[in-house]
């Protein structure tokens, strides 16, 4: 039970691990599509240094230099390419060099293989004498002939011709093996390649991988190695590991500016079928731009029958997206509208509150105006009450002390009629101290008033500097400037009245008024105003 619990965690840890790393060489493609430009351009600057050395020459040993940009254009431009190898053509046939013809013709070749002109390509490798050229030239003239053999059984899927094409590119391969050095690159590609085309798949498989993870290899033979282990996985049902090795080829044809190439639409047409139509056009476009760019009608053809399968899928899924992206658009426009219709009746509600608000707020504010008004009126009720209490008894008791003063001067009065004295009766009338009896009166009021207003004089005063305060004589409650005053406290703003109170003429009350005025610190008009705020207790 546990082991088959750990080889679960595995496989699964396994796949997962997988899918990151071809995750993350997948976006590695993605960049290094962005930088393709780059590297063409570093190429083309390659060439072009090549191309003066070639006009520095003038006349010498130009075949080097041709062959130089032979193998620069041969998986880049093929025009470029064919052009090169007739020119290596003409020196050779001009030099009267045989081994240099059948150089020049087994790269010519190569260049007509790659764009699909076999007969052509085995016209003039079957003109080639091997015998005469050297181990290296021999090498790649059986090489190219077995990949002749072995590109038409892919090109004519034909079950009568394959096995008669995978016979002949079988003598082929095993000759260009035994002219190579074991344990080399070059011998352990093609022995892997032996390997794929008699299909033992696990022995390519395996030489494959050991090229890949042992040898330092250049991007060219990278793209290659990388690009046929991705088949090998692709025919196994392995696709993670086909995308992944794809991938990597891609990434090292495009760093090796290699044009003619399948990798990276393989790949495509992997992503195509796993239904990741988006990334698989992308790549497919790539395929037709670098099928165009190397110029071989075998290889366009090629991209040519997937490419529009792509297309239609990524057209139809821009479609459904621009039809989804309007639908979406038509839900915002409407939930604009409403966020907009919601906004308006929220904001006339917020004024309406507002309104409403301002309203209440008025209210309050002329109920509590109304409030202290009320306040004010019931201190100034409570101060006429107690002020009334007191002067209605201090009334009573006056009126009391002089019914008795009246009972005793008739009492007097009587006797003294009664005892016919006559004279007398004078005498006790002018008895009566009219002054003496007058400032009782004022006493008795200002002992009233002092009693309501204990805080009157000290407030009084404050109204002045201390050279012009009020100074009482002992014994003194309020003097004649006061009690004028006291009177306007108690509401008695009339003159006549206040005249008649005090015994005084009205102008003698007006310059009184006049005289305290203008030594006050307060303004005049505001000066008896003062006075009604002196509070009773």
């Amino acid at each position: 039970m546990r082991l088959l619990f750990l080889l679960t965690f595995l496989f699964v840890y396994a796949t997962a691990f997988t899918q990151t790393d071809n995750d993350r060489l997948l976006h590695e493609l993605d960049k290094t599509l962005e930088k393709k430009s780059e590297y063409v351009r570093e190429k083309q600057n390659r060439i072009d240094g090549i191309k003066r050395s070639l006009s520095q020459l003038q006349g010498g040993n130009v075949f080097p230099v041709y062959l130089k940009l032979y193998e620069e254009y041969k998986t880049f431009i093929y025009d470029s390419a064919f052009l090169y190898a007739r020119k290596l053509q003409e020196v050779a046939y001009r030099e009267r060099n045989p081994i240099r013809i059948d150089v020049a013709k087994i790269k010519l070749s190569f260049v007509l293989l790659s764009s699909g002109m076999f007969n052509e390509a085995l016209d003039t490798l079957n003109s080639v004498r091997p015998k005469a050229l050297p181990d290296s030239s021999k090498i790649e003239y059986y090489a190219v002939m077995a990949r002749t053999y072995y590109d038409l059984i892919d090109f004519n899927k034909d079950e009568y011709y394959t096995a008669r094409y995978r016979a002949r590119g079988n003598v082929y391969i095993d000759s260009a093996i035994q002219h190579s050095n074991p344990g080399t690159v070059q011998h352990m590609l093609m022995h892997a390649l032996q390997n794929v085309k008699t299909l033992r798949w696990d022995s390519a498989r395996t030489d494959f991988e050991y090229i890949i993870n042992r040898f330092r290899l250049s991007d060219p033979q990278l793209g290659v190695a990388a690009s046929t282990l991705g088949y090998i996985y692709l025919k196994a049902g392995d696709e993670e590991k086909a995308i992944h090795f794809l991938t990597r080829a891609a990434i090292a044809d495009i760093r090796s500016c290699t044009k003619e190439t399948l990798a990276i639409l393989n790949l495509a047409e992997i992503l195509y079928e796993n239904g990741d139509v988006k990334l698989a056009y992308n790549y497919v476009k790539q395929a037709m731009e670098d099928a165009n760019f190397y110029g071989a009608r075998h290889r366009k053809i090629q991209v040519a029958s997937i490419f529009p399968l792509i297309e239609g899928d990524e057209l139809n899924t821009v479609e459904k997206q621009r039809k989804l992206l309007f639908l979406y658009s038509i839900a915002v426009t409407v939930l604009s509208l409403l966020i907009i219709i919601f906004a308006v009746i929220i904001f006339k509600q917020i004024k309406k509150l507002q309104a409403a608000k301002e309203i209440i707020t008025a209210a309050n504010n002329n109920l509590q105006e109304a409030n202290t008004k009320m306040q004010e009126v019931n201190v100034k009720l409570m101060e006429a009450n107690k002020i009334k209490e007191e002067y209605i008894g201090y009334y009573f008791n006056i009126n009391t002390e002089y019914l008795e003063k009246i009972e005793a001067f008739r009492r007097s009065i009587d006797n003294k009629l009664m005892a016919k004295k006559f004279d007398e009766i004078k005498y006790v009338v002018s008895g009566i101290n009219i002054k003496k009896e007058r400032e009782e009166l004022y006493f008795s009021f200002d002992k009233v008033f002092v009693k309501l207003f204990p805080e009157f004089v000290p407030t009084f005063n404050s109204f002045f500097a201390d050279e012009d305060k009020i100074v009482l004589k002992d014994g003194q409650l309020l003097n004649t400037e006061l009690r004028i005053f006291a009177l306007i406290r108690m509401g008695i703003h009339d003159a006549e009245k206040i005249a008649k109170i005090l015994d005084y003429s009205v102008n003698t009350i007006y310059s009184y008024k006049a005289r305290i005025k203008s030594k006050s610190l307060i303004p005049n008009e505001e000066f008896e105003k003062k006075i009604m705020d002196i509070r009773a207790i």
